[in-house]
């Protein structure tokens, strides 16, 4: 394809940046993709049919949001950017067209994300939603009629398939998936840091709050490393993509007791867990006597820990209380 229509190329990055009097800024993690090997690499790998629906966080200029859009999908596409959410309808109706009724943009934190009744709805809704857009002032979601409001369907995205920006991909990620559990998968572009410490296990020197954390809703998959030449401009660290598959909920213990547990037992690493427990516990004496319940050798430290055991020691807790 040429380089006014299809995917963008380096070219139109640049054209369509300048158009917008865009400079990437570091703040929001913008650094944007302009080679088509990849973005159709990370929407293969997602394993993204024609026909499903995908929620797409920090679209930017578009790169991966029209390789989804070219394998059929219908995508719901979250940007934080006033400017940016404002073009990409632009940039989808004039690069492909026949795609435009399969999209739909949100100007949005993701972190506020709630619930699937918060997304646009990417058919011939969503192009209603692009047009209102493009000529009005765009707020946490588009102004509606009555009639409108009456048919929206809420979306409910089977998968995740994003380039995060760095500084807060983690916490976006944790998030998404507590609040959308229609999500079965994700496959995201983050530092490649991240991806090894979302996917490591226990007993690795990486394996830390986001590991645990990350399992408690999927299993994570490191995937390939992606080279920092495919970015504009070009970041100073190494990015990688990983999978992660949502598995059946693992308990009924709230997230919230394991996921404090979780947190007191990396906040000091090189402690025991009977020592770094006791200020969750209320003293070292009752956090050895939580973990002997929970069947947990209190001289261990955290990082030897699976998730199946942090659930163990709020059940032990619960138990003992």
């Amino acid at each position: 394809m040429s380089e006014s229509t299809g995917l963008l190329g380096p070219t139109a990055i640049r054209e369509i940046a300048a158009a917008l009097g865009i400079r990437p800024t570091k703040t929001l993690g913008q650094n944007f993709v302009h080679d088509a090997g990849t973005v159709r690499r990370i929407v293969r790998d997602a394993g993204v049919q024609s026909g499903d629906a995908v929620l797409e966080v920090g679209p930017g200029l578009g790169s991966l949001t029209l390789a989804l859009l070219e394998a059929g999908a219908y995508v719901s596409a979250v940007e934080i950017d006033p400017v940016l959410a404002r073009a990409l309808p632009t940039t989808v109706s004039a690069r492909m067209p026949e795609a435009s009724g399969r999209f739909a943009v949100l100007l949005q934190d993701a972190m506020a994300i709630s619930d699937a009744e918060m997304l646009a709805v990417p058919d011939d809704f969503g192009r209603a939603l692009n047009s209102a857009a493009s000529g009005q002032e765009l707020g946490s979601a588009p102004a509606l009629t009555v009639d409108a409001i009456a048919e929206k369907r809420s979306f409910a995205p089977r998968a995740l398939v994003a380039n995060l920006p760095y500084n807060v991909a983690v916490p976006v990620l944790l998030t998404l998936l507590e609040n959308l559990p229609s999500l079965e998968t994700v496959l995201v572009m983050v530092q490649a840091e991240v991806a090894d410490r979302l996917s490591a296990n226990p007993g690795s020197k990486i394996y830390g709050i986001p590991s645990v954390k990350a399992a408690w809703y999927a299993t994570a998959v490191r995937g390939a490393k992606v080279s920092r030449n495919v970015f504009w401009p070009v970041p100073n660290v190494d990015s990688a993509l990983v999978r992660l598959d949502r598995h059946p909920i693992l308990t009924q213990t709230p997230r919230e007791d394991v996921f404090a547990i979780v947190d007191a037992a990396f906040a000091q690493r090189r402690k025991t867990l009977r020592a770094a427990l006791a200020p969750w516990a209320g003293s070292p004496a009752r956090a050895e006597a939580v973990l002997r319940a929970a069947g947990i050798d209190p001289q261990v430290r955290g990082e030897r820990l699976g998730i199946a055991d942090y659930i163990a020691i709020a059940d032990a807790s619960r138990a003992l209380s």
